[in-house]
């Protein structure tokens, strides 16, 4: 490797966002407040249902295309019915939403941004007809790395406009959420079009040197924060991330990659025990921190390290 390569693997390194993302989670440390602790409660509630845990599942594609389990988005979301947690969905056919939902799994339905507007409103009614919790849209795969209209998978993408993103508000009667938000100029744009949840994202590192979720997180909830629901994804790996994106302001925080490991070993059953085991170490930060509730969690718990 000659010293080019060593610099251009160390910018490439540097630039990750996900390693970014990592870096800027683990700075963040934990007080402890013992005095007048209580047990505490991992309740969640959202769209007028009530959760045992503010974890919930990412919105994943393909899992059986990835070789990650043959049938796993099912399995997720058997998982996360079991474990009474909410259940995103993302690409994936009409069949196979229906045999989600029918797990029991209380799901939102994640469609790509499409070209094709009524292929978009179609795939929003099929999900309310098929009982979906909440639909919505990701918004961050309009364009590629080159500057061009994406393409996913053979369909072509196209950014949309905030009367487009209104249209498909005002299209079903469920919860609108949209997924990719990663600043307050598109939070507020979203909360002008009356969406009803955003997910803090930047898609497992859609783009390079991209500004963690947890980073702009309350710039986000200090624009727009009671006004929608808001939450986060990427590089949320265990209990721990979840308290320190709880007490930056989300409502929840979605898990992705560290539930496929369990997932691809042991299906559902595995992916279930991990979420469990996770909100146990939830529980366990809560009542070391002073917080009966999730409502409790706060920033006046979250030091930066400075060492």
């Amino acid at each position: 490797m000659s010293a080019n390569d060593k610099k251009d693997d160390k910018v490439f390194r540097a630039a990750d966002s996900s390693k970014i993302t990592r870096d800027f989670l683990d700075s963040l440390l934990i007080e402890m407040r013992h005095l007048d602790g209580v047990l505490p409660s991992t309740r969640f509630e959202l769209f007028g249902k009530t959760f045992d845990t503010p974890i919930m599942m990412a919105a994943f594609s393909h899992l059986d295309t990835f070789k990650i389990h043959e049938d796993g988005m099912v399995e997720i979301a058997r998982a996360a019915a079991a474990a009474n947690a909410v259940n995103f969905a993302g690409m994936g056919s009409e069949d196979e939403l229906e045999r989600i939902i029918e797990t029991g799994a209380a799901t939102v339905k994640i469609i790509k941004s499409y070209a094709d507007n009524e292929r978009i409103l179609r795939k929003i009614e099929h999900a309310e007809s098929a009982g979906a919790l909440a639909v919505g849209m990701d918004i961050d795969h309009s364009f590629n790395r080159r500057g061009e209209y994406d393409n996913v998978l053979g369909d072509e993408m196209r950014p949309k406009t905030t009367d487009e993103l209104k249209m498909f508000v005002k299209a079903t009667k469920l919860p609108f959420i949209v997924k990719g938000v990663l600043s307050v100029i598109d939070a507020v744009k979203c909360a002008e079009a009356g969406v009803q949840g955003i997910v803090v994202s930047h898609h497992h590192g859609i783009i390079d040197y991209a500004v963690p979720p947890l980073m702009i997180l309350p710039e986000i909830v200090k624009a727009v924060g009671g006004k929608l629901k808001i939450f986060v994804d990427c590089g949320i790996d265990s209990g721990y991330d979840v308290f320190k994106a709880l007490a930056l302001g989300a409502d929840a925080a979605c898990v992705g990659r560290a539930i496929l490991g369990p997932l691809s070993k042991g299906g559902a059953d595995a992916a279930r025990n991990w979420l469990e085991s996770e909100t146990a170490v939830l529980a366990g930060i809560m009542a070391r921190t002073g917080s009966a509730t999730l409502q409790d969690i706060d920033a006046s718990l979250l030091h930066k390290k400075q060492f």
